[in-house]
């Protein structure tokens, strides 16, 4: 490689600038001005309990209009403003993707390949980050950024780490293989610059002492198809010194993500983490940072075991504290998507990130919507009672930029132990097999093609998913009718998880009601197998560009039942108008920082009851939920309250009976209906 090439390479890699940053806070007073020892769950909740959760690629902007300045317009504010909504959450926006020959490659997964501390230029620049920061403070709000802890792109920094440059080998797991063994490596194909190793290829290379392994499950896999390992080998690589190397490295996700080390002598990876904290919260203003896919952090063998521990690793709970406690020693906070046990969030939440994204009850709830049966609702926030995990320290979200998980890993991981399920005592594993199977048979179907199938779930909008729960086929040519119970069906899932404490979160999907991508107009995205691609349609929240049939991003334009938020705000009954009335109830009666106390008995399996306490001797408020798209009368039994009397506060017209001497109420619900009431 030339001098000028080398040099070029180490100016974009994130390592160099890493070092580059720490400069700006080593030795400086700033490090010592907060506590961060102990997650801080209620401030980061009192700052902003309302998020918008952005999905960038997907988001329609003005001829000329960068993506940062949309999100930073002073329309959208003020809609937002109006309607409740405290943060933006924008979603990776830093430049991703690789490079090969001298030139920047394109994202392989949504700006979750980051190969630089810097805003891709498709986004815009780092001034106008900035000016975001600025205009949502001025509309008392905050943005939250993210960093990916667990791997990057195929960058400089990778370019680096093959061509075995200083430290940058350290950043990876990543390991020379001697030539002698080359023949145990695959071709890699012309044009690519990896090739996957098969599993006998996996086990032989464990065998020699070379990698640790299978990984617990595959995270990225794609249904039919078998044999693909998490493992890929390079092409014959001339490094520096002008050896030839191949080497073989870990992705837990697409080939185009190779895994981070986070315990190599060098701490390199450490070092590029902590110059993107910096750089996000420091310099570019963000308040709050998304930990992806930190459960992911620690690896190492397992004797006697084909596969290796790749999940829940002491290690990643350490990285993710040493992460949560920087940003809180720079005066921000944290949140973490960890899809793991109750049992791991309960561990990774002791020291770690001050919020975690709900991972426990989210499958649950849209099972329960899906079916029309709460059960697995009901048992996960027993769980969560039994765990001590308390809600105000959970991100409840609509939709997401992923496809509905259904992996259900809690049960898998206690696949032996017993559970109380609906009267009977069942295992883990069974119960896991049942509700997933459940899932599958309800929503994939030839009458609902509009829905996809992941190896981890459902890839449906939520939209789409209520239309499944109503057994509509055609979601394309819907009526009126058919849009007002689709409609009543997701403000339910917003009652769900925005009457509950800590953070509530909906996305662009949500506001305008986005139906999924048909197949025909994605045909390239879904090329590899990825449907996710289904649920993230493009959107224009405030109708900026009339003209726009895709985003920036080609992503094409959702069907949109709803309409742009600026006009469902002058119609009292649409979906943007119900959801700014919800909120201004959680916010008036401090729900967001209420406790989980109880879970009252009921006597319908469609229906959900929670009791909260809330703040400021404000009272005990209750949410009754009816996932069935059916009336039904349903009875509650309390255990902590009896002999008082109620207060509905969404509904106030619609009369409860009080609750009786031995802690007993009834009610009837409309299919799909939600009450929130005070006791009194």
């Amino acid at each position: 490689m030339k001098k000028k090439d080398l040099k070029w390479l180490k100016k974009q890699s994130m390592l160099y600038n890493a070092e580059r940053l720490a400069k700006k806070v080593s030795g400086d007073k700033s490090q010592w001005q907060k506590p961060y020892a102990m997650p801080q769950p209620a401030e980061a909740v009192e700052k902003a309990s309302v998020w918008y959760t952005a999905y960038p690629p997907s988001t329609i902007t003005k001829d000329g209009e960068s993506m940062l300045q949309a999100f930073g317009s002073e329309e959208l504010w003020d809609a937002f403003e109006k309607i409740g909504i405290k943060a933006i959450h924008t979603g990776p926006m830093k430049r991703a993707g690789g490079i090969k020959k001298g030139k920047y490659t394109e994202t392989v997964d949504g700006w979750f390949d980051r190969i630089t501390l810097s805003i891709d230029p498709h986004y815009g620049t780092d001034e106008q980050y900035k000016e975001l920061v600025k205009t949502a403070e001025r509309h008392g709000g905050i943005i939250a950024g993210d960093i990916i802890p667990g791997h990057t792109g195929k960058g400089a920094d990778f370019q680096l780490a093959i061509r075995n440059y200083k430290d940058y080998p350290g950043i990876y797991h990543l390991v020379e293989i001697k030539e002698k063994d080359w023949e145990l490596l695959p071709e890699v194909p012309a044009g690519e610059d990896s090739a996957n190793l098969s599993e006998d290829a996996v086990n032989i290379l464990k065998d020699k002492g070379y990698i640790v392994g299978h990984l617990q499950r595959i995270l990225f896999s794609v249904p039919g198809v078998t044999g693909v390992t998490a493992w890929d080998a390079t092409d014959v690589v001339k490094g520096v010194d002008d050896i030839k190397r191949r080497w073989v490295y870990l992705h837990y996700f697409k080939p185009g993500q190779p895994t981070m080390n986070w315990l190599d002598p060098s701490f390199a990876a450490n070092k590029i983490l902590a110059g993107d904290i910096i750089k996000t919260k420091s310099v570019l203003g963000a308040t709050v940072l998304r930990l992806d896919a930190n459960p992911f952090l620690g690896i190492e063998i397992k004797k006697d075991s084909e596969k290796c521990w790749s999940e829940g690793h002491p290690l990643s709970v350490s990285a993710t504290n040493n992460i949560a406690w920087l940003m809180r020693k720079l005066g921000g906070w944290s949140f973490q998507e960890l899809n793991l046990t109750i049992d791991d969030v309960d561990q990774f939440s002791q020291y770690g990130a001050d919020l975690s994204y709900d991972f426990i009850t989210r499958p649950a709830y849209n099972h329960a919507l899906l079916t029309g049966d709460a059960g697995l609702l009901r048992l996960t926030l027993q769980m969560m009672l039994k765990y001590r995990i308390q809600p105000i320290s959970l991100i409840h979200a609509l939709q997401n930029h992923d496809e509905i998980t259904y992996e259900l890993v809690h049960f898998e991981r206690h696949g032996n132990d017993k559970f109380d399920y609906k009267g009977k005592k069942t295992t883990g594993s069974e119960l896991r097999t049942l509700i997933r199977s459940q899932m599958e048979n309800a929503a994939i179907t030839e009458k609902t093609k509009y829905n996809k199938l992941s190896g981890n779930g459902l890839c449906a909008t939520f939209t789409g998913l209520c239309a499944t729960a109503l057994g509509i086929s055609d979601i394309y040519n819907l009526n009126k009718e058919q849009i007002e119970k689709i409609k009543k069906g997701h403000l339910l899932m917003v009652m769900y998880n925005a009457m509950q404490p800590g953070v509530f979160a909906c996305s662009g999907w949500d506001l305008v009601g986005a139906l999924p991508l048909e197949e025909k107009q994605i045909k390239e995205l879904l090329a590899d197998g990825d449907f996710r691609w289904v649920n993230r349609g493009a959107v224009d929240l405030l109708d900026s560009n009339l003209n726009a049939k895709k985003s920036s991003s080609g992503l094409p334009k959702a069907q949109a039942l709803y309409g742009p938020i600026s006009e469902q705000m002058k119609n009292p009954s649409s979906f943007v108008s119900q959801l700014k009335k919800i909120l201004t109830i959680r916010k008036n009666y401090k729900i967001y920082k209420a406790e989980l106390v109880e879970l009252p008995e009921v006597t319908n399996d469609s229906v959900v009851a929670m009791l909260n306490l809330l703040p400021d001797k404000l009272g005990k408020q209750v949410t009754v939920l009816n996932f069935s798209p059916e009336k039904v009368t349903v009875a509650l039994k309390f255990k902590t309250v009896n002999n008082c009397s109620s207060l509905g506060l969404i509904n106030p017209e619609k009369l409860i009976s009080n609750v009786s001497s031995s802690g007993e109420l009834s009610m009837q619900l409309d299919g799909f209906e939600s009450r929130v009431f005070l006791l009194e």
